[in-house]
């Protein structure tokens, strides 16, 4: 028997990345929990992950036919058709994801009684990009009933009244990275996980192992994910001689089997949220080195010099010499990666979930 409380959540479309797999996460443990799930998504893309079956899913944008040459006019039947759906759906509490959602999701509810909660899954900065989205967001967001943020410093971006309705909620992590420490020979391979864009900048990995490659020819560095940059990277490669040493093989769908006997896992990102396959990595207790990226996930996450290592965002040459030591100093390494294991406990789905749970539960009951 289902539980009274119906949830909608709101995200452009379900493609993989960081921000779709935790609501993805989310929807799939309410499904389960017995509670009624809607996912409103403005598209439908292919490579997406897989929903619950329990999750209903509505498509929000408007169809070809509905399409016009006017922008105006397409945003108010975008705006028309979002309010519709909350009006027949009549969900009890919206979880609205990333960007202009989250807009959307205060506005299109406005004076329909139904409790919504924003997530910003970045950067602030970032994610409200020019000066009109960042008034709309520091403004508009003390009228949603909740705001979800990832790190303490986001705070900063936000006035005071925007701050008192604010917390922090942990990302939700698969169950599948959850198992005990890897203490076998590692496999020789330095992985990077992400989608394979600017803002990853596996670029720097690329160059900074490039650069010591022909030190340790056993060595392999494998970078998982799809992006618009992965044929340039490819190039880079090619150019380089480095083609047996350096792999993209695109997305996989066995994440946390591909990498649980890694030696290093490297993120590079020149800002993040709270970077989900660098919990992963760390919960399955690899030796990690990331950025020092805003929003200060990874500095959230890493005590640099005990359970990984932190670096200067675009540190290409501090990347380098950290490789070439915890390669050389692999018992180092693994000491980095046995404290950077003691993580899990923070994210185990009982805690992470709960947290949400509470969280939602406590907004509906208040409507």
């Amino acid at each position: 028997m289902e539980k009274q409380i119906h949830i909608a959540m709101l995200i452009g479309a379900l493609t993989k990345g960081g921000a779709e797999r935790v609501l993805v996460n989310l929807a799939d443990y309410f499904a389960g929990e017995g509670y009624q799930v809607t996912m409103v998504t403005q598209y439908r893309k292919e490579n997406e992950y897989p929903l619950n079956e329990r999750v209903k899913r509505v498509i929000s944008d408007i169809s070809p036919q509905e399409t016009t040459g006017n922008r105006l006019i397409n945003f108010k039947r975008r705006f028309t058709k979002l309010r519709n759906i909350w009006k027949s759906e009549k969900p009890d509490v919206i979880l609205s994801f990333i960007g202009k959602n989250n807009m959307m999701a205060i506005l299109t509810s406005r004076f329909l009684r139904i409790p919504v909660a924003v997530s910003v899954r970045a950067e602030p900065g970032e994610e409200y990009y020019n000066s009109w989205m960042r008034f709309m967001a520091r403004h508009l967001f003390a009228r949603a009933d909740g705001v979800v943020l990832q790190t303490r410093r986001c705070f900063d971006f936000f006035p005071e009244k925007v701050r008192r309705k604010a917390v922090i909620l942990q990302n939700p992590v698969s169950a599948g990275f959850f198992r005990e420490r890897y203490e076998g020979v590692r496999e020789k391979t330095i992985v990077a996980v992400g989608r394979v864009d600017e803002n990853k900048n596996h670029e720097m990995i690329i160059r900074a192992f490039g650069e010591i490659a022909k030190e340790f020819p056993d060595y392999k560095l494998v970078i998982y994910g799809e992006g618009e940059r992965r044929q340039t990277l490819l190039e880079l490669v090619r150019e380089r001689g480095l083609s047996e040493q350096i792999l993209l093989p695109g997305s996989i769908d066995n994440v946390a089997d591909a990498i649980y006997k890694a030696r290093i896992f490297v993120l590079s990102s020149n800002s993040e949220g709270v970077p989900n396959t660098l919990i992963e990595a760390m919960v399955m207790g690899l030796t990690v080195i990331a950025t020092d990226c805003p929003c200060g996930g990874p500095a959230d996450l890493i005590e640099s010099g005990k359970n990984g290592i932190l670096i200067p965002v675009g540190g290409t040459e501090n990347l380098r010499d950290h490789l070439r030591r915890l390669l050389e100093d692999t018992k180092q390494a693994d000491t980095l990666g046995m404290e950077a294991a003691k993580t899990a406990g923070a994210y185990r789905p009982e805690n992470v979930y709960g947290a949400w749970e509470k969280f939602l539960l406590a907004l509906a009951m208040n409507r």
